[in-house]
C-alpha cells in the first residue's frame, strides 16, 4: 500500500489500485488453499484439539466451508483460565517496555499479513474488502495507539509529595497494576478488530487473556491468535476458546477470571455485568452492548451530504455495526427531498458477493438474521410503507446465501421499530417539527452509542450540548454515524450502549485494565 495513503473508514473510498490488486491476489490464495481446514484451540502456548467440532460457512456462500473448529466444553475454558492464571506472575513482573515491544510486534505481523487476514475476514463474515482491510489494520492501529499510552505515561507509574513526617523520610508513590486474567469476548460483526483492540490493552498492562469469539467468526479469532503467538508472548499469556453460548458463559462466570471485555447486545451484556458483581467481590467489565443511533436532519441541512452519510452507515455491512444509522428524524421542510434522494441511492447499491470489487453490500450472517429481515419487513408494510427494499435476494448465485435488499422504511414515530436494535440493512425516515424534536426522540432511546447531525453551525453546537450519545458526528458524508478511527474519533457508548463511558482508542480506555496502587515507604 502507498505511504501516501493512509487508511481509516474515512478515506477507504478512493483507495489506489494497488490495495485492490494485493486483495485478489490474496483471496485467490485464502480460496484455494486456507479454506476448508480444521483448526484447534490455543490453551498453555500448545493447540488443543478436543473431541466434538462445529462447521463454519461463509454468509455469501454456505457451499464454501471456512473450517472446523473444536467445540470447546466448559473443562477447556477451566484450563485455560489456568494456564492463563500460572503465567500470570511473570508476564505482570515482566518490565512494561518488554510487554509492548512484543505487542508492537504483533502489531507488524498484522500489517504484514493484512491482506491475507482481511481476505479471511471478508469471507467469513461477507464484508466488502475495504470494510475487512480496514478492520484488521484498524487493530493494528488500536495496539499501537494503547502502546503509545502506555509510553506516554511512563508506564503509569508516578512520584507523589512525601509526607512532611518531622526526624522521618517517607515517599509515596501512585502505581497501576494490572489485575489477573483477562477475558474477552468478541462478536461476529468485527471478530479481529473487537477481539484484538481489547487484547492489546489488556496485555500490555500485565494482564493475561482468554480470548472467545463468535462461533460464526472463529477463524478471525485463530489468524489473530497466531499473530500474537508469532511476536512470541510466552505460554499461557494468550489462550484462545471456541464454541458457543456454552464456552461463553463458562468463561465470563469462572472464578479465577479477574476482568471481562464484551462486545455484544444488550441482553447478553447485562447478564455479563451481573455475574462480573456476582462473586465475592465485584470485578472490572467493559461492556459495548450496541445502539439504535439516530441521525437529525435540520431543514438546513445539505440534502447530498445527509443521504449519501445516511446510506453508508446504514447500509454499510448490511446494517450490522452496533454503530448503524438505524433511524433519521428529519424536518418536514427538507423530508421530501431528503426520502427522495436517499432512495435513489439505495436502489444503486450493487449488493452481491462483496469480496469482488464491484459489490458495495453483501449478504446477512445467517439464517436467523435472513428471517429476522423477512419478519421487520413485514411489520413495517402492516404499519406504515417500505419506499424500497423489503425483500430476500434469490437471483442466481445469490441464493446460496443470506442476502437481502437493502431497506428505506416509514413507521408511525410511537412504533416499536424505532426502539429496536434490528442489526439488519433497515433505515426508517421519519418527519419532526424541529431539531430539538428530533433530538428528543433520539435521547428517548436506552441506547447512546453514535448520532448524526446535518444542519447549521449554531444548530451542530445545540446537538452536541444536548445529545445523548458516546460519538457524535456533524455533517459528515463518509458516515452520518459510522467510522471511528483510533487517533481519530473515540468509539464507545452511553447509557445502555456501554458500562464504563471510556471509548475504545482513547485516551483513557488503557487505564481500565488497570487498578491503582498506592505506595508509601517511610526510611
Amino acid at each position: 500500500m502507498s505511504d501516501a495513503f493512509k487508511l481509516t473508514y474515512s478515506t477507504m473510498f478512493n483507495p489506489p489500485p494497488e490495495l485492490h490488486a494485493r486483495f485478489d491476489a490474496a483471496l485467490a490464495e485464502f480460496k484455494h488453499s486456507g479454506m476448508g481446514r480444521d483448526h484447534p484451540q490455543w490453551i498453555d502456548g500448545a493447540a488443543a484439539e478436543g473431541g466434538e467440532r462445529f462447521e463454519v460457512r461463509s454468509p455469501i456462500d454456505q457451499d464454501w466451508l471456512i473450517g472446523r473448529f473444536v467445540q470447546g466444553s466448559a473443562d477447556d475454558v477451566d484450563r485455560a483460565v489456568q494456564a492463563a492464571r500460572a503465567a500470570y506472575p511473570a508476564w505482570a513482573a515482566t518490565p512494561w517496555r518488554e510487554r509492548v515491544a512484543l505487542l508492537r510486534r504483533a502489531a507488524r505481523l498484522i500489517e504484514e499479513r493484512v491482506y491475507a487476514i482481511s481476505a479471511a475476514v471478508a469471507v467469513e463474515v461477507g464484508k466488502n474488502r475495504m470494510e475487512a482491510i480496514g478492520e484488521v489494520q484498524e487493530t493494528a492501529d488500536l495496539i499501537d495507539w494503547y502502546a503509545d499510552r502506555m509510553e506516554e505515561a511512563d508506564g503509569f507509574d508516578r512520584p507523589l509529595a512525601d509526607d512532611p513526617l518531622p526526624n522521618f523520610k517517607s515517599h509515596n508513590r501512585s502505581v497501576l497494576r494490572p489485575y489477573g486474567v483477562w477475558a474477552v469476548i468478541a462478536p461476529f460483526n468485527f471478530p479481529f478488530a473487537l477481539a484484538g483492540g481489547p487484547l492489546g490493552p489488556a496485555l500490555i498492562a500485565g494482564n493475561t487473556a482468554v480470548v472467545k469469539c463468535s462461533p460464526e467468526t472463529s477463524l478471525s479469532g485463530w489468524l489473530l491468535l497466531e499473530c500474537l503467538r508469532d511476536a512470541g508472548l510466552p505460554p499461557g499469556v494468550i489462550n484462545f476458546v471456541t464454541g458457543g453460548d456454552t464456552t461463553g458463559r463458562a468463561l465470563a462466570q469462572h472464578p479465577d477470571v479477574a476482568g471481562i471485555t464484551f462486545t455484544g447486545s444488550h441482553a447478553v451484556g447485562m447478564q455479563v455485568l451481573r455475574a462480573s458483581a456476582a462473586g465475592r467481590y465485584p470485578k472490572p467489565c467493559i461492556t459495548e452492548m450496541g445502539g439504535k443511533n439516530a441521525t437529525i436532519v435540520s431543514r438546513h441541512g445539505d440534502v447530498e451530504r445527509a443521504a449519501l452519510g445516511i446510506l453508508r452507515s446504514a447500509f454499510g455491512l448490511s446494517g450490522q455495526k452496533c454503530s448503524a444509522c438505524s433511524r433519521v428524524y428529519v424536518e418536514r421542510p427538507l423530508a421530501d427531498a431528503l426520502r427522495e434522494r436517499l432512495v435513489q441511492l439505495t436502489r444503486d447499491i450493487a449488493v452481491g458477493d462483496p469480496t469482488q470489487q464491484a459489490h458495495w453490500m453483501g449478504p446477512v450472517i445467517d439464517r436467523g438474521a435472513y428471517d429476522r429481515y423477512a419478519r421487520l419487513a413485514k411489520h413495517l408494510r402492516q404499519v406504515g410503507q417500505i419506499d424500497t427494499g423489503g425483500a430476500w435476494l434469490t437471483e442466481g448465485d445469490l441464493a446460496r446465501g443470506f442476502f437481502v435488499a437493502p431497506t428505506v422504511a416509514q413507521a408511525p414515530l410511537d412504533d416499536r421499530a424505532w426502539v429496536d436494535e434490528h442489526f439488519l440493512p433497515v433505515v426508517l425516515v421519519g418527519e419532526v417539527d424541529s431539531v430539538a424534536e428530533g433530538i428528543a426522540r433520539a435521547n428517548a432511546s436506552d441506547y447512546g452509542l453514535t448520532a448524526g447531525f446535518y444542519g447549521t453551525s449554531a444548530e451542530v453546537a445545540y446537538f452536541h450540548n444536548h445529545i445523548e450519545a458516546g460519538v457524535t458526528y456533524a455533517n459528515r458524508p463518509q458516515g452520518a454515524t459510522t467510522g471511528a478511527w483510533p487517533g481519530f474519533q473515540p468509539f464507545g457508548g452511553w447509557k445502555g450502549s456501554g458500562s464504563t463511558g471510556k471509548a475504545i482508542g482513547s485516551f483513557h480506555y488503557l487505564q481500565q485494565y488497570l487498578r491503582e496502587q498506592s505506595r508509601t515507604v517511610v526510611e
